[in-house]
């Protein structure tokens, strides 16, 4: 990397090729300078270098300074580049603008080299400090984040291994769902809300007795209707969070025995009335129960469990989402590959 290549790089825009002159003169021994002389020609150079900070003029024909600033600042990967004002306007309320418009300073014409020096330095400085804040607050939001998803995490696996499943099978119902979610359109903040709550939908077997879940024959109708009691149990322990997470999970876990036809457990909804997380969740576990090997069954032969889960669409399962099962089968199974037991 060249020593220009390690200069911070300092766009002027002025329609005066003089001025850009001068501060050019004033500037290059220090910084990597690019120059436009208008508004256009400036938005270009923004996209095709990393620009550092820009030196704008106000008084420029057919898109005056402000407005630049103003377009620039509307577009979330240039709204953090500092823009310093350079201009012969300099009335208080010039000033007022153009800090209005998210400008960091003001520098009158004619300046000294000095003062343009110092602003130019100061500016830099602090738009470096703020960046490194930036990346630390992001990096400690990084880390709290899969904190909280690591305890949702584990919290499943405690249900799970209460039960004679796999904990796997709560990250394979939870890559399920967001699959779901992405392929019916969910926005991506509600894709990952789905995917992170979707494996404490048994989260509710912690409060079944062991002689009932770990029961090895066909449960009685009386034990059936006990273990049936885990959605309630799981609303319970979710219910009231003020987590956006813990609040998905709450619907999750008390929707997703829920059945299409309304013949579900524990409200008997019906259709549309079943919360959506619910409806996905609802196929994302059956289908794992299917695929999967446990201690009293083998896995399903992959065409038995299509033509299960096509059977139970609009009885079980909803018909839009067994659709979008049936479009995504390879996803499906690359997921249960790459989360095996």
């Amino acid at each position: 990397m060249t020593q220009e290549q390690n200069k911070p790089t300092v766009l002027v825009v002025d329609d005066i090729v003089e001025n850009i002159d001068v501060v050019r003169n004033i500037l290059d021994r220090d910084y990597d300078v690019k120059a436009a002389t208008n508004g256009q020609i400036a938005l270009r150079v923004l996209e095709k270098f990393e620009i550092d900070l820009i030196l704008l003029d106000v008084m420029m024909p057919n898109i005056d300074g402000y407005e630049v600033c103003q377009r620039i600042k509307a577009q979330p990967k240039y709204a953090n580049i500092p823009i310093i004002f350079l201009t012969a306007m300099d009335t208080q309320e010039d000033e007022q603008r153009g800090f209005d418009l998210g400008a960091v300073d003001y520098v009158s014409k004619p300046f000294s080299a000095a003062i343009l020096k110092a602003r130019v330095a100061t500016q830099l400085r602090l738009s470096q400090q703020n960046r490194t804040l930036a990346l630390m607050v992001a990096e400690r939001t990084k880390e709290l984040e899969e904190s909280r998803i690591e305890a949702i995490q584990r919290l499943a696996l405690a249900a799970e291994y209460r039960d004679n499943e796999t904990g796997n099978h709560v990250i394979r119902v939870g890559e399920y769902s967001r699959l779901i979610g992405q392929k019916l359109g969910l926005s991506d903040e509600d894709c990952d809300v789905l995917g992170t709550a979707a494996p404490l939908h048994d989260v509710g077997k912690i409060g079944i007795s062991d002689n009932i879940l770990l029961k090895p024959g066909r449960l009685d109708q009386q034990e059936f209707e006990t273990m049936r009691g885990h959605a309630n149990i799981g609303g319970h322990i979710l219910a009231n969070s003020r987590s956006p997470i813990l609040k998905a999970a709450y619907v999750i876990a008390i929707s997703h025995h829920e059945r299409w036809d309304g013949t579900g457990y524990p409200n008997g909804l019906k259709g549309e009335a079943i919360p959506l997380f619910g409806r996905i969740v609802a196929l994302c576990d059956v289908f794992d129960a299917l695929a999967s090997k446990r201690p009293y069954k083998e896995p399903w032969k992959r065409e038995d469990i299509h033509q299960y889960i096509n059977e139970q669409s609009g009885s079980h399962f909803d018909p839009a989402i067994v659709a979008c099962f049936n479009q995504n089968i390879h996803h499906f199974y690359r997921i249960l590959d790459e989360h095996a037991d």
